[in-house]
């Protein structure tokens, strides 16, 4: 609330330079707020009586809009990329797979390695299990295991999460 918004009887008043000029009725607060070309804005609304303070509104919501911004700036945002294998996997392509999961790992993305069962490859899962252990093994100095091998539907799948991201 802010100026004539203002509608309790008595408030405490604080200066622009943050001193107390104590207990006073709203009317006088807004006279030494218009006096200065300011604004008398209430920030302890529940306080007894509440708090108001002589302050430039129009640059005090300018300043927290750019906060804003600055700190939506710096937010690291992680994605999570996925990793396809299936039980018939060749040592060549398995390595090429672990090669491009810790790439992304070290870029600081999630990584989701999951398991592709067909057919009668269900009766196999505990394989799959396996090779997606082997998997986080490998690729264990640069990430580790944030959810374990686990089925959903036809495929099993796991995600790897980086070093810095898994210890927070």
């Amino acid at each position: 609330m802010i100026n004539d918004d203002i509608r309790d009887a008595e408030i405490r008043l604080i200066d622009t330079d943050g001193t107390q000029l104590g207990i006073m009725p709203s009317k006088d607060a807004l006279g030494i707020a218009n006096g200065k070309n300011l604004d008398l804005v209430k920030i302890a609304p529940l306080a007894k009586p509440p708090v108001c303070k002589i302050m430039d509104y129009g640059k005090h919501m300018f300043e927290l809009s750019k906060k804003e911004k600055e700190a939506r700036r710096n937010q690291k945002t992680v994605t999570e990329k996925e990793i396809r294998l299936n039980l018939a996997i060749e040592e060549h392509d398995f390595i090429f797979k672990v090669k491009n999961a810790s790439k992304f790992l070290k870029d600081g993305d999630k990584v989701r390695v999951s398991v592709r069962f067909r057919g009668r490859e269900m009766n196999y899962t505990s394989q799959g299990a396996e090779m997606l252990k082997r998997f986080a093994e490998i690729v264990s100095e640069f990430g580790s295991i944030e959810r374990a091998p686990k089925m959903e539907g036809r495929s099993m799948s796991m995600i790897i999460n980086t070093k810095a991201q898994a210890s927070k």
